[in-house]
C-alpha cells in the first residue's frame, strides 16, 4: 500500500514509498443489514473554524496541487527527462504502467458488459501528473480504480518517516521521483473476490542536506486477492499464475514474495490478514535493474490472467443477503487496513497527493456489526480461519 495510488504498498492508489451495491439481489428487505456508503458530503467550514497554522504537516506539501487536463499527454516526465531518451527506466517504466493501465481497464470493460470508465487527467505545473480511471456500479462491477501516476516533489521528514520506519536519522526534505500504476476491484457478487495491485518505480536525489549524495532507486508492488468466500480452485490458479511469473527471474522470489504479502497484510488490531495473499515486495534494488523492470513487467502483465478467469466463473453465482452482508464485512476490514496501515496511503496524505486518486481504493459500501464472529465450520469461518492462519495454496 497502496491502495488509496501511485507509492501504495497496499490498496492505496497513490504511489507508495519505499519500506516503507446490491443491485443482482433486488430491493432489499426493511430487515436486511445496511450497508455503510462512503460517498463524499460537503464540509462547511463555520466562520469562526480557524484554519490549521502554518507549522502544521499538511502545509509542507511536497507535491504540487494539481491541475485538470482535457487530454492525455505523450508522457508526464518532466521535459528534461523526456528528452534525453526514451530508453531511460523511467521513460520505460511510464510506457509500462500506462500500458497496463489499457489492458486492465479493457479487460475489465468486456467483463461488465456496459459499464465504462470515467477518466480524470491531471498534471502539476512543476511536471509530473496522472490518470484516474474509476468504473462504479456496473453490472459486475461495485467500483473498479486504475489509476497511473508520475510524481516529482519533495519528501518532507515526517513523510520520510513514515516511508522508512526504521529510519535512525532525521533528515531534510528529500527529493524524489515516483511512478506506479495501481488498482483495486471491487466485483458485486460475494463469490467473486477483489482484486489489488500495484506496481511502482521510485527515485532519490541527494537531500539538500546533503549535496553529492548518490540518487537511490528501488522497485515495488505486489498483487493479492481478497475473497469473501474460498474456493479452492481460484485461489490455486492466482497463486500459480503469481509463481510462474516470479519463476522466470529467480525460483526464489515467489515464496520470498508469498510470505511478504502475507506478513504485510496484517490488520494487527484484529490479528488478521486483509485476504489470501499472493506477491509483494518493496524496496528492491539489490539486482540487476534491468532485471527488475522485466520482472515488474512480467509481473504487471499477470494480472489478467491471474483474474479475469475467476471473475468469468464466480460473476453469475446466484447469492442470498447473507451471502452479500459477509462480503461487507470483509469490506469493513478492507477499509481498516487501507486507513490505519497501509503506508502508501499514509505517505500520500503526507505529501499533499491528490485525494480522490488516494482514497479511490475504498469500496463504495462496507459494514461493522458488534461483536460479529461465524460459527466455526461454516464457509465464512473457513475465510476467517485462513486469514488468521495463512497457508501455502501450491
Amino acid at each position: 500500500m497502496p491502495t488509496a495510488t501511485l507509492f501504495s504498498a497496499s490498496s492505496s492508489l497513490y504511489p507508495s514509498p519505499p519500506s516503507s451495491s446490491s443491485s443482482l439481489i433486488g430491493s432489499p428487505a426493511s430487515s436486511a443489514p445496511r450497508a455503510l456508503s462512503f460517498a463524499p458530503k460537503p464540509i462547511t467550514r463555520p466562520p469562526s473554524a480557524k484554519r490549521a497554522p502554518p507549522h502544521c504537516t499538511r502545509s509542507a506539501l511536497a507535491i504540487e496541487k494539481e491541475t485538470p487536463e482535457d487530454n492525455r499527454p505523450d508522457t508526464f516526465l518532466r521535459e528534461a527527462d523526456s528528452h534525453v531518451t526514451t530508453s531511460t527506466v523511467r521513460s520505460r517504466f511510464e510506457k509500462m504502467i500506462r500500458d497496463t493501465q489499457d489492458t486492465v481497464c479493457a479487460s475489465i470493460e468486456a467483463a461488465d458488459g456496459g459499464g465504462k470508465f470515467r477518466e480524470d487527467v491531471w498534471s502539476r505545473p512543476g511536471g509530473g501528473g496522472g490518470i484516474s480511471r474509476v468504473l462504479q456500479d456496473g453490472a459486475v462491477w461495485e467500483k473498479a480504480g486504475v489509476n497511473v501516476s508520475v510524481v516529482y516533489g519533495v519528501m518532507p521528514p515526517d513523510a520520510y518517516r513514515a516511508a522508512n520506519p526504521g529510519a535512525d536519522h532525521k533528515p531534510g526534505p528529500v527529493p524524489f521521483f515516483a511512478a506506479g500504476v495501481s488498482s483495486v476491484l471491487h466485483p458485486k457478487n460475494p463469490f467473486a473476490p477483489t482484486l489489488h495491485f500495484n506496481y511502482r518505480y521510485f527515485e532519490t536525489d541527494a537531500p539538500k542536506d546533503a549535496p553529492g549524495a548518490p540518487r537511490q532507486w528501488w522497485f515495488g508492488g505486489g498483487t493479492d486477492l481478497t475473497p469473501a468466500y474460498i474456493f479452492d480452485e481460484d485461489v490455486k490458479h492466482f497463486h500459480s499464475v503469481q509463481k510462474n511469473a516470479c519463476d522466470k527471474f529467480d525460483p526464489s522470489f515467489y515464496p520470498r514474495f508469498k510470505k511478504w504479502c502475507d506478513d504485510y497484510f496484517v490488520i494487527k488490531h484484529r490479528n488478521e490478514r486483509r485476504g489470501l495473499g499472493g506477491i509483494f515486495f518493496d524496496d528492491l534494488n539489490d539486482y540487476d535493474q534491468e532485471m527488475l523492470l522485466s520482472f515488474a513487467t512480467e509481473c504487471a502483465s499477470s494480472v489478467v490472467p491471474a483474474y479475469l478467469p475467476i471473475i468469468e466463473r464466480r460473476k453469475d453465482t446466484p447469492f442470498t443477503e447473507k451471502h452479500k452482508a459477509w462480503q461487507q464485512l470483509r469490506r469493513g476490514r478492507y477499509v481498516e487496513f487501507n486507513l490505519v496501515y497501509d503506508r502508501g496511503t499514509t505517505f500520500g496524505l503526507k505529501t499533499g497527493g491528490r485525494i480522490e486518486s488516494i482514497l479511490v481504493s475504498l469500496p463504495l459500501t462496507a459494514r461493522w456489526e458488534y461483536d460479529q464472529a461465524p460459527e466455526e465450520g461454516t464457509e465464512e469461518w473457513k475465510l476467517l480461519d485462513a486469514c488468521i492462519n495463512p497457508k501455502e495454496w501450491i
